[in-house]
C-alpha cells in the first residue's frame, strides 16, 4: 500500500525563504544539490533555538514530546491533550486531506501547546520581531497548526501565538486553514510538475538562496532582463510577457517613452515604471550589452581637500535587543590621509552607551581639525543609525548633528551619475568595477556580525582579540573601497592615485 505524500508547517519557509521562489520548491524535491548555509545562517538557526530555550524556562512545568518518530508523537500529543497537561512541548498534529487531487498526509510540530481556562493555546517561538510584516511563512506556519489541532480535536484552538524576537506574544488570527491548504496545494503543484518552473532573477531575491550558483549563470548566459537593477520581479515578469525578457530585446523593443508607460505590480496595486526608472533600466542594459559603465552625468560630488570616509558594522533588530552599532569606522582621505579610527561597542550593558560616546569624540576630533568636512557613506544606513543613537543616548555637543550635516550618501550619487554592467549597485561590487581588490579572504557583513558575536560569547581572549581585529580589518577595507569609487567617480574616466 502506498503511504500518502506528505507536507510539513516548515515547507512554507522553503518557499518564502529567503525569498519566494518557486523555481526553489520544484529544485528540492528534485533532489538539485544547494550551497550549505554559510555561518551567518547557522547563526541565526543557533540564535532561533536559544531563544526557542529561553522561553521554555517559563514553563519549569511541562512535558517535553521531542523523541521519537511522528506517529509516536502525535498519539503522545493526542493523549497529553487529552488529560490536560499544563504545558506540552515540541507535540506533533497530523491530519489526512486532498490536496491536488491526491491523499495527502499533512504534519505539523509546534513548539507549544499552552492550556488556558478556555481551552489550549499554540504558540512557536520565532526571532522575527515583527510577524504581521513581510512574514507570511510565519502566519500560514501557525493557521496550519491551528488547522491540524481542529481536525486532531474537534474544536478550534482558543489562539494562535508567536513569541516574537523582543518576547512579545503576538497573536496570529485563525481563519480555519484555507490560506495555509491553499498554499500546501500549490507547493504541491510546485513540486510534481515535470519541468521546472521559469526562472525568474534578481539580485536582492537571489543572493542569499542556495540556489544562487546554479540559477544565476544561467540568467548571465541568457542575458535575463533580472539581471538589470532596477528591473524588479514584477517588472521582469511584464517584460517577459510582452517578450522582452532578455537585455537585448529590451533595448530593441522600447524606448524611455514606451517603457515608462508599462504598468507592473507594486504591492496590491499597479504602478507605472516612469520615466526615472525607465531612463536608469536602459542605461543598464546598454552598460550590460556594451560591458562597460556608461557615464550619465558629471557627479555630484561636493569638492573638498579631503573626506572622511565613514561605516558602520551593526546588528539588526533580530539579532539584539538594542538594534546594536558594534563598530563605527571612520578615516580621512585626500589631502591630509589620517590613521582608521574605530570606535567599537564592546560586550557588556554599557559596551553600546560606550561606542557611541567613543565614535563621538573621534568625530569631535576630525571635526575640530578640518572643519565641517564631508563624512562620506554608502547608502541610508549611517543617517538611519546616527538618528538611532541620538534618540537613544544623546548628542550633549551636537557632535552627531554635526556630523548627519556633512553626510554625503555616495550610493545614490553614483546611480545617477553612471550605469554599470552590474546586477547591484551594492559597494562590494561596485568597487570591483573602479579597480579595488580586497586582502581578506572572507569578508562581508554578515560574516562581520558572526564574527563578533563569535567574539562576544568566546572566553578565550586571545581569540577574541583576533576576531575583533579582523573584524577592523574588513571595517577598514569597507573604508578604503568607497574612497576608490569616491576617486574614480571624480576623475571619470580616469583612476585615482
Amino acid at each position: 500500500m502506498l503511504m500518502p505524500r506528505r507536507v510539513v508547517a516548515t515547507d512554507f519557509f522553503g518557499y518564502f525563504r529567503p525569498s519566494e521562489c518557486e523555481l526553489r520548491v520544484w529544485l528540492r524535491a528534485a533532489g538539485v544539490e544547494e550551497s550549505p548555509p554559510g555561518p551567518f545562517a547557522k547563526l541565526l538557526m543557533r540564535l532561533g533555538q536559544e531563544h526557542e530555550e529561553r522561553h521554555l524556562k517559563a514553563f519549569p512545568v511541562h512535558l517535553d514530546l521531542g523523541g521519537g518518530s511522528i506517529a509516536e508523537r502525535a498519539l503522545s500529543t493526542r493523549e497529553a491533550v487529552a488529560r490536560g497537561e499544563p504545558v506540552i512541548y515540541q507535540g506533533a498534529l497530523r491530519a489526512q486531506t486532498q490536496l491536488g487531487g491526491e491523499q495527502v498526509e499533512v504534519v505539523g510540530v509546534p513548539d507549544f501547546l499552552i492550556l488556558t481556562p478556555f481551552g489550549y493555546a499554540i504558540r512557536d517561538s520565532k526571532l522575527a520581531r515583527r510577524i504581521s510584516r513581510g512574514h507570511p511563512e510565519i502566519e500560514l506556519q501557525l493557521e496550519l497548526y491551528g488547522w491540524l489541532y481542529e481536525q486532531t480535536f474537534r474544536e478550534r484552538p482558543v489562539s494562535l501565538q508567536v513569541h516574537n524576537g523582543v518576547d512579545e506574544i503576538a497573536v496570529i488570527p485563525y481563519q480555519g486553514g484555507g490560506p495555509a491548504l491553499a498554499m500546501l496545494e500549490r507547493i504541491i503543484g510546485l513540486r510534481t510538475r515535470a519541468d521546472p518552473p521559469p526562472l525568474a532573477v534578481g539580485w536582492s531575491k537571489c543572493s542569499g538562496c542556495g540556489y544562487f550558483g546554479r540559477c544565476w549563470p544561467e540568467a548571465e548566459k541568457a542575458r535575463d532582463v533580472g539581471l538589470l537593477p532596477g528591473v524588479d520581479l514584477g517588472l521582469a515578469s511584464e517584460l517577459r510577457g510582452m517578450g522582452a525578457g532578455t537585455i537585448q530585446s529590451l533595448r530593441t523593443r522600447f524606448d524611455v517613452s514606451r517603457l515608462a508607460g508599462i504598468e507592473r505590480p507594486w504591492g496590491r496595486k499597479r504602478m507605472k515604471v516612469g520615466e526615472v526608472v525607465s531612463r536608469r533600466v536602459l542605461a543598464g542594459a546598454q552598460a550590460f550589452d556594451e560591458g562597460r559603465p556608461v557615464i550619465l552625468s558629471e557627479p555630484a560630488i561636493a569638492q573638498s581637500p579631503n573626506y572622511v570616509m565613514f561605516d558602520l558594522e551593526g546588528m539588526p533588530p533580530q539579532l539584539d535587543e538594542l538594534e546594536k552599532v558594534y563598530l563605527w569606522g571612520l578615516q580621512v582621505f585626500g589631502e591630509r590621509t589620517g590613521p582608521f579610527r574605530g570606535a567599537l561597542a564592546e560586550a557588556g550593558p554599557k559596551g553600546d552607551a560606550h561606542g557611541w560616546e567613543a565614535f563621538l569624540r573621534e568625530s569631535e576630533s576630525l571635526l575640530g581639525h578640518h572643519g565641517e568636512i564631508p563624512f562620506v557613506h554608502w547608502g541610508s544606513y549611517e543617517r538611519s543609525k546616527l538618528d538611532l543613537y541620538i534618540d537613544r543616548h544623546g548628542d550633549p555637543e551636537g557632535t552627531a548633528e554635526r556630523v548627519k550635516a556633512n553626510l554625503l550618501d555616495l550610493l545614490p550619487i553614483t546611480q545617477e551619475a553612471v550605469a554599470l554592467p552590474l546586477p547591484s549597485y551594492s559597494l562590494k561590487l561596485v568597487e570591483g568595477v573602479v579597480g579595488f581588490e580586497r586582502t581578506l579572504d572572507e569578508y562581508g557583513g554578515d560574516w562581520s556580525m558572526a564574527r563578533y558575536i563569535e567574539a562576544t560569547e568566546t572566553s578565550d581572549e586571545g581569540l577574541r582579540e583576533q576576531i575583533i581585529e579582523e573584524i577592523l580589518a574588513y571595517n577598514r577595507e569597507d573604508l578604503e573601497a568607497t574612497w576608490a569609487v569616491l576617486c574614480w567617480l571624480r576623475s571619470l574616466p580616469g583612476r585615482c592615485e
